[in-house]
């Protein structure tokens, strides 16, 4: 069965994001000064070795665009035996996190405010991670944006290569379209397999919190859907 390359194809130029300005309160902005020192982890262009960053070996999930960061704020509460990272480009978003886990005083949780293709690229290693975590993507709805979605096939590549044998990749979306658009492109991934056994969207990835993102879209009565696969 063919694998994916330590070293997929170059990252599309076009950006999947946009920088939002928003507010950022006195509060972020002191736990960006006081904070960041503890819990954040500069972009440099080489691969982070796992274990030195967190004192010890143990499975590491990376969320890509974690917004406010409640989600992955809950799980680092909840899993201690794991290690968490997330990847946010949102200035507010990271301050709100920052102050989440000052409050809980959490050891096992680090952010990197960077473009997630570069820290895939090239501040991850080959097989570094145990799972991936990416929800409710901008879904960029407009034919003439589907160019700027995140999930497509180079990247999808380049998140299996990131994963570690038996690695889950776990993507959700309240935009069916979006959605449909993501399982044609895992389908394609010959390094990834689906975990549901339909061989479509999985039911036991659902079985979470609802982020901020996911209330909004049950408000407006969209369908959520999650995709789990994992690395062959």
């Amino acid at each position: 069965m063919s694998q994916a390359s330590d070293n997929p194809p170059a990252r599309r130029a076009v950006r999947s994001f946009v920088v939002r300005g928003g507010r950022i309160t006195a509060a972020q902005l002191r736990a960006r000064a006081q904070l960041w020192p503890l819990y954040g982890i500069g972009y440099e262009p080489h691969a982070l070795a796992l274990a030195q960053v967190f004192g010890r070996a143990a499975p590491c999930t990376l969320e890509i665009g974690f917004g406010n960061g409640e989600h992955l704020l809950a799980r680092a509460a909840a899993e201690p035996e794991r290690d968490f990272v997330g990847v946010e480009v949102h200035r507010p978003g990271v301050g709100h996190l920052l102050l989440a886990a000052g409050a809980a005083g959490l050891g096992n949780l680090r952010i990197i405010e960077h473009d997630a293709v570069e820290v895939l690229r090239e501040q991850i290693a080959p097989a570094a991670l145990d799972e991936i975590e990416i929800l409710f993507p901008d879904p960029w709805p407009k034919k003439r944006h589907h160019k700027r979605r995140l999930i497509q096939d180079a990247f999808v590549e380049l998140l299996a290569s990131r994963l570690s044998a038996g690695g889950r990749l776990h993507l959700a979306t309240d935009w069916e379209p979006y959605a449909e658009h993501m399982l044609e492109v895992l389908r394609r991934c010959p390094a990834l397999e689906n975990c549901d056994a339909s061989g479509g969207y999985s039911a036991l990835a659902a079985a979470r919190a609802a982020t901020r993102f996911e209330q909004r879209g049950l408000r407006l009565g969209h369908a959520v859907r999650d995709l789990l696969f994992r690395r062959r």
